[in-house]
């Protein structure tokens, strides 16, 4: 006890700032340990959210050492010292009472910041993608954020061309890539690892990931991409805004499935939709209407 009444400010503060950093990684090894490692969207949000409690903490001890008291309100003689201990506690207690609501009132600034980020950034996003899509007359179709968006584009892709044979459900196209990516396996598995140690999917690590596939809302990746085409025996066209569009499957014939992937459209993160043809789209001499399809073969 008589220590730490010795403790000047600074080294009370440091030992408070030790206690904070340890207490901020005993809550992340908590949340690392309630999401399962091979979801892959949860973790992604969850090294977001990580990163955001650890910059919080970061700021508010930087905070927390501007608020120490200047070397000038040292008060010299160990009379006066004694005199001023008591004092100094409860001018100490009123700065933390006064940090706490200044604390509050910042995590609230943080959180519409953080919105107002993230709307921004979608909306340039979508404003590019606008664009790109318009030069091939084309527009957005929203396609639900529920863990299946992905096959729910290919499946209104699919829909809208009503080519014959290849009218399929959700639950179908679920079906087929997980069978397909099952009877190739050699062609998958190599590109599988554990996000947690780098090491590769053993065979019933590739069994279960093919049956989360088949039987439940698992995101949809480039692997899965690549096992649809190869299933539709079709092209399949991924347009992005800030990067190239990428085209898989350009060995099959026929005009492409073309998806939009959409890095910002939720605040979970990656998001496929579909498209469809530009509503009252205009010829650039004339500024006339035109209704050919895109999606011709």
């Amino acid at each position: 006890m008589e220590e730490d009444i010795l403790d000047t400010p600074e080294e009370l503060l440091a030992k408070q700032h030790r206690r904070e950093k340890k207490e901020l990684q005993g809550k992340i090894q908590g949340m690392k340990n309630a999401v399962p490692k091979n979801d892959k969207k949860r973790r992604k949000q969850l090294t977001e959210d990580i990163a955001k409690l650890e910059a919080d903490l970061n700021e508010k001890q930087e905070e927390d050492l501007l608020q120490l008291p200047s070397t000038e309100d040292t008060v010299d003689g160990d009379e006066e010292k004694d005199e001023e201990k008591q004092p100094r506690v409860t001018k100490a207690q009123k700065r933390r009472d006064k940090k706490a609501a200044q604390e509050k009132e910042r995590e609230s600034r943080i959180a519409v910041a953080a919105v107002d980020n993230l709307l921004g950034v979608r909306h340039q996003e979508g404003l590019k993608l606008a664009k790109k899509l318009s030069q091939r007359q084309l527009q957005i179709k929203e396609i639900a954020s529920d863990g299946h968006c992905m096959y729910r584009a290919v499946e209104d892709q699919l829909a809208q061309r009503a080519l014959p044979g290849l009218t399929l459900s959700l639950k179908g196209l679920r079906s087929l890539t997980a069978e397909h990516m099952r009877d190739h396996a050699d062609d998958f598995l190599p590109f599988l690892t554990h996000s947690s140690t780098g090491d590769m999917y053993s065979a019933e690590d590739f069994e279960k990931y093919c049956n989360e596939v088949d039987h439940t809302a698992a995101w949809g990746g480039q692997l899965e991409l690549r096992a649809l085409t190869e299933v539709l025996k079709r092209p399949i066209e991924v347009i992005q805004a800030d990067a190239s569009d990428i085209k898989i499957g350009e060995e099959y014939d026929g005009a492409a499935i073309t998806l939009v992937y959409m890095r910002h459209a939720y605040g979970l993160g990656e998001h496929y939709n579909s498209v469809e043809c530009l509503k009252e789209p205009a010829n650039e001499e004339d500024g006339s209407a035109t209704n050919e399809s895109p999606f011709s073969d």
